[in-house]
């Protein structure tokens, strides 16, 4: 068995497609920033802010995109991942008795 036959069996890995690059280029320019980031990802992508954070946190589980930006990525995974757990953690109650009772 030749020593090349393992690596004959390995793909090469897959590069991040342009749409991809540009959302991390945008994510990673617009850290520090304060402003309305939502009227930016419109004239920017021409998507509703919903459908870019859709699309932003598919990218960010891409293998992909942590080959390109490791640092970038981890720290946007980070941030998604607490948002996450915050919202998680909420709770909602609803007050059944009168509070004039």
């Amino acid at each position: 068995m030749s020593a090349s036959s393992g690596a004959a069996r390995l793909t090469p890995a897959e590069p991040l497609d342009p749409f991809s690059r540009r959302v991390l280029e945008f994510e990673d320019a617009w850290a520090g920033r304060t402003g309305a980031k939502a009227s930016a990802i419109r004239a920017e992508f021409d998507v509703a802010p919903a459908r870019y954070y859709q699309l932003l946190s598919a990218i960010l589980d891409s293998p992909a995109a942590l080959r390109h930006d490791p640092l970038l990525v981890r720290r946007l995974q980070r941030v998604r991942d607490a948002r996450a757990a915050a919202r998680a953690s909420r709770t909602f109650r609803i007050d059944t008795q009168d509070p004039t009772d």
